[in-house]
């Protein structure tokens, strides 16, 4: 979406250990960049959580997180830098940046720890990422990207960046890709339209089977519709939020001070980290579906 927008220019491409290792997901971006007819940059960086044992979300998105269907590699190679390297030098190179994630926050926030400075170079950082008040998609509490790595998501929620967070809630529902909109985009008849449809084959299955909702959720999209043009998002609200490290349980749940009693006398001491930061998070309730959809009929013609 963001290779196809004629007034975004994409300075980079990181990818991490996410929904598949690395190296995979390595391969997948070339792949899509190339697909798009664009030439970026990407950049490999982290193989594992910061503290964390790995989990893939292969049981979604397939064991190559495109379907399986057996997509040729890429021509293209990845740059020598790595990930975090990458970041701290765009990010100096670009000051007003708008920094988009739509996997787990392991890089960014080990350049965040080598660089505090950075996040006050930062235009923007659009998270894809928690389920703010919500369910999670892969405990009862947590949404996937924060999930596997929290102690990094913390690290970026407390870094004072310009975070504007859209939990996965916001693919849900209206937002899903349903039956009519799916055979719309393959009457674009083009090979961008197709490899969208595909390469969701297996998350649609798995998305049917999680939630009883048959279509494609798209929740990393939404986001980037959102990085590129904010007023698709209809609903914001601005709230300290901080994520779950301690507990088992709730691990990676994205906490949001939605009444904002974070300072009240009894919750101060356990915010005191994130009340540090002096910065507190755009949340985003609600979105425009029909703009979403139109957005992304737009990037796949």
């Amino acid at each position: 979406m963001a290779l196809r927008a004629p007034d975004v220019r994409v300075a980079a491409i990181t990818t991490v250990a996410g929904n598949v290792d690395v190296q995979q997901a390595t391969r997948n971006a070339l792949y899509t960049v190339e697909l798009c007819g664009a030439d970026v940059p990407v950049y490999s960086g982290a193989e594992k959580p910061l503290l964390r044992r790995y989990t893939n979300a292969t049981w979604f998105h397939g064991r190559d997180g495109l379907g399986d269907h057996n997509y040729p590699p890429p021509r293209q190679s990845p740059e020598k830098l790595h990930a975090v390297d990458a970041i701290i030098d765009t990010i100096e190179a670009n000051p007003g940046l708008v920094i988009v994630t739509l996997a787990p926050l392991t890089n960014l926030a080990l350049a965040l720890a080598q660089k505090p400075e950075l996040a006050a170079k930062v235009g923007r950082c659009v998270v894809m990422g928690g389920a703010p008040c919500c369910e999670g998609n892969v405990t009862p509490a947590a949404e996937y990207n924060i999930w596997v790595d929290p102690e990094a998501a913390r690290i970026v929620m407390l870094s004072g960046l310009p975070i504007e967070l859209i939990g996965w809630q916001l693919s849900r529902g209206e937002a899903v890709v349903n039956e009519s909109d799916i055979a719309r985009i393959q009457g674009f008849n083009a090979p961008l339209a197709r490899f969208a449809i595909e390469c969701n084959s297996h998350a649609r299955q798995a998305y049917k089977v999680q939630t009883g909702e048959d279509g494609i959720s798209l929740p990393d999209p939404v986001a980037m519709c959102v990085a590129i043009d904010p007023t698709v998002g209809t609903e914001w609200s601005e709230h300290y939020v901080d994520v779950e490290t301690q507990s088992e349980l709730t691990r990676g749940m994205t906490v949001v001070d939605r009444l904002n009693v974070a300072e009240d006398d009894r919750n101060r001491d356990v915010w005191a980290a994130v009340l540090s930061s002096h910065r507190k998070a755009k949340v985003c309730w609600r979105i425009e579906t029909k703009r979403w959809k139109e957005t992304l009929f737009s990037a796949l013609r």
